[in-house]
């Protein structure tokens, strides 16, 4: 994955979602649950990639920084639940949907 595309449609895939755009910056497209209307993915370009800012079990956050140099504490957002995952082509595809998947998940719980 390393297009706004392939995450914005990766991400609708997933049940009861849609994306947004509330900002005037149009670089800025959130993905949201439908129901409670909580962001489980931030998709922006940023130095030339397209990131994405996805919440993160905190017992993980530092496994994914140190294991992937392109998984960064958050940009623009709390650095200790949320990572930034920079699509340069280095994190497996599977490592992307996997923390797509709990993002959405952790974003969807009932609280």
């Amino acid at each position: 994955m390393k297009t706004r595309e392939e995450a914005i449609n990766y991400c609708l895939n997933l049940e009861n979602t849609y994306e947004d755009y509330p900002f005037k910056d149009k670089n800025w497209t959130l993905m949201r649950h439908k129901e409670s209307k909580k962001v489980f993915a931030w998709i922006f370009n940023r130095e030339e990639h397209i990131w994405i800012n996805l919440k993160c079990e905190a017992g993980w956050l530092d496994f994914y920084r140190q294991n992937y140099p392109s998984i960064v504490p958050a940009f623009h957002l709390n650095k200790e639940h949320w990572n930034s995952l920079i699509l340069d082509g280095t994190i497996p595809e599977e490592v992307i949907t996997d923390l797509i998947r709990r993002s959405y998940n952790l974003t969807n719980q009932k609280k």
